[in-house]
């Protein structure tokens, strides 16, 4: 049951350190935790846990609380600063490829013993980062428009409704492009084909959009906390 422990504990983790951030910082906060999640949800990605009974890869949690990140922005800023922050995590993760990219290409020192480890995480970074930009893009518009229509039907009420079906429609969009991009490729085009078995990228799929589903709901108090915050700040 370790990793079930781990995984509440990562959960509890991200919804404090998010409302933190805001709560210390502001919008900037905010946008600061966007760069970071976008970068480290990259990165855990590539491990594969099993939880639950289900294997899934990491990362679900704090790439789930970008939804709620931008939601918040969205309810409490503005539809532009909701689009900004997406922006700023669009610049953090091509910066950080083609940092790392360029890293990568220096011939290492006799005595360094880090370079195979960061070779082997950084390597696949490329392709991970085209299919999670365009997973992430996608979705994220996507996010922020869906919030700003059903708050338009709804005259502002309903912040439950709004944050959860936004998140839902997205996260789906999200999970079958980077899903597909990332794991199953394009069939040996361009060298990218399948990087599990069929089967392991099924079951990949459907368990990390269950996690993710389930981080969008229990996210859903932590909203409403930092509306609150925003009123008390006024």
């Amino acid at each position: 049951m370790i990793n079930e422990l781990l995984w509440v504990l990562l959960l509890a983790a991200n919804f404090l350190a998010i409302l933190l951030a805001y709560r210390l910082f502001g919008k900037v906060g905010l946008y600061s935790w966007i760069a970071a999640s976008v970068i480290i949800a990259n990165i855990q990605v590539l491990k594969l846990v099993e939880v639950f009974g289900f294997v899934t890869a990491m990362g679900n949690i704090i790439y789930g609380t970008i939804f709620l990140a931008t939601d918040i922005l969205n309810e409490n800023h503005g539809k532009e600063d909701a689009q900004k922050a997406v922006w700023i995590g669009f610049f953090a993760l091509i910066f950080v490829t083609i940092v790392m990219q360029i890293t990568l290409k220096f011939t290492p020192h006799p005595e360094d013993f880090i370079s195979p480890a960061l070779q082997s995480i950084f390597e696949l970074l490329p392709r991970i980062t085209i299919a999670s930009l365009t997973a992430y893009m996608i979705s994220q518009f996507h996010d922020i428009w869906m919030f700003n229509l059903l708050k338009k039907k709804t005259k502002g009420k309903y912040l439950w409704l709004r944050n959860n079906i936004s998140t839902f429609l997205s996260q789906l969009i999200d999970n079958v492009i980077f899903t597909w991009i990332a794991f199953v490729g394009f069939f040996g085009l361009f060298g990218w084909g399948l990087v599990f078995e069929w089967e392991i990228i099924i079951q990949i799929f459907f368990v990390t959009l269950v996690m993710k589903y389930i981080v969008a709901i229990l996210d859903t108090p932590f909203i409403y906390w930092a509306k609150k915050m925003k009123e008390e700040s006024s």
